[in-house]
């Protein structure tokens, strides 16, 4: 070979070389990803306004520009440490930390600037868009839930709520006093103003019933006043891809005189077309049922404190699409004050529920 042959092979072998180098570099970083890693998680518990506590980590390879939102999983996926400020800065060091409300698991995203993080969630957050990455992690230690007072109403056992909630648009705390039976086994449900708020009610049937005819003889609600919310509702704390196996009985006028219903049944979402159906609730005492089967729930109301035959019907209807299959659903009963500008409530409320049966 003679020697111009061999300076133009030694020059052709540098030049690949060094395009393997060159590609070798460019793959390395178009396969680089950033990655997020939890130094400080919570403890695994039922979440509440009562406390809040530090999350913290670090994120390898974020942008300068980018920023992480953590959400906390109890009942809903929920923004921490508050709606007005999701948002957690990433330090010069890679690292972040925030305040979050307890949850049984917690996410951590980091996103790019311009997204507009959800106040709730019903299924785990996920990669995609302006979120680049998600991370998730289970709480530390058992599963802790608040704590709750036992109670005995129609033969099945129930749990009082003792911490506060969110429902209705605002925050208020939920007593164990607001709930209680009397002589006659008659489940109470009171609506009270403490020193500068109102107290609610929830109660919780302590197990799982799935399948079957729910009968709830409420009497007469013709009294309560508009911004009051009584709810019977089935709900899945762990069943957000089946939007909690929430199914519910309403009994209110949102907060607003002018509604002509104060009643209705949903099946969640309610934003879903034909989730929602409405009517007109009479004074008096009602029973409310709800049949749920596979592929269908049936609501009736009727009067009285029977749903047998003869009962004279208030109204019925039949939901077949989006109906969840059973899980851990428990059957909640809420007694609550919606947010009302119009109709702000100005006394105390109460309801009283005879009897709850379900038939399988």
């Amino acid at each position: 070979m003679n020697l111009k042959v061999l300076v133009t092979l030694s020059a052709s072998t540098l030049l690949l070389a060094a395009g393997l180098a060159l590609n070798g570099c460019q793959s390395h970083r178009a396969d680089s990803r950033p990655v997020i890693e939890f130094t400080k998680i919570p403890l695994a518990a039922q979440g509440g306004r009562e406390k809040v506590v530090t999350i913290a980590g670090r994120v390898i390879g974020a942008q300068p520009d980018q920023q992480v939102v953590i959400y906390a999983h109890s009942g809903a996926w929920w923004v921490q440490p508050t709606v007005a400020s999701p948002f957690t800065s990433i330090r010069t060091d890679s690292t972040w930390s925030t305040e979050t409300h307890l949850g049984y698991e917690y996410a951590a995203l980091l996103v790019d600037p311009g997204y507009r993080p959800p106040p709730t969630l019903d299924t785990p957050p996920s990669s995609g868009g302006p979120v680049v990455l998600t991370a998730i992690v289970k709480g530390t230690g058992p599963i802790i839930l608040a704590p709750t007072k036992p109670l005995k109403f129609s033969g099945y056992d129930w749990d009082v709520r003792t911490i506060a909630s969110d429902r209705g648009g605002s925050s208020h705390p939920y007593t164990a006093d607001n709930a209680w039976t009397d002589n006659a086994g008659a489940l109470h449900l009171r609506i009270s103003k403490t020193s500068d708020d109102w107290s609610c009610a929830e109660v919780v049937l302590n197990r799982s019933l799935g399948y079957g005819t729910y009968v709830l003889v409420v009497r007469d609600i013709s009294n309560l006043e508009p911004a009051a919310v009584l709810s019977m509702t089935t709900f899945d704390e762990w069943g957000g891809e089946q939007y909690y196996r929430e199914m519910d009985v309403e009994v209110s006028r949102w907060g607003d005189t002018s509604n002509k219903y104060n009643a209705q049944y949903v099946v969640e979402p309610y934003y879903h077309p034909g989730n929602v159906y409405q009517f007109v609730a009479p004074p008096g005492t009602l029973t409310y049922s709800m049949q749920w089967e596979s592929g269908r729930t049936r609501f009736r109301t009727v009067r009285g404190n029977s749903p047998g035959p003869g009962a004279p019907v208030i109204s019925e209807h039949e939901f077949t699409s989006g109906i969840p299959s059973p899980g851990q659903e428990r059957l909640q009963l809420f007694f609550y004050v919606v947010a009302s500008d119009k109709s702000p409530l100005q006394h105390d409320n109460e309801v009283v529920l005879e009897k709850f049966a379900h038939l399988p």
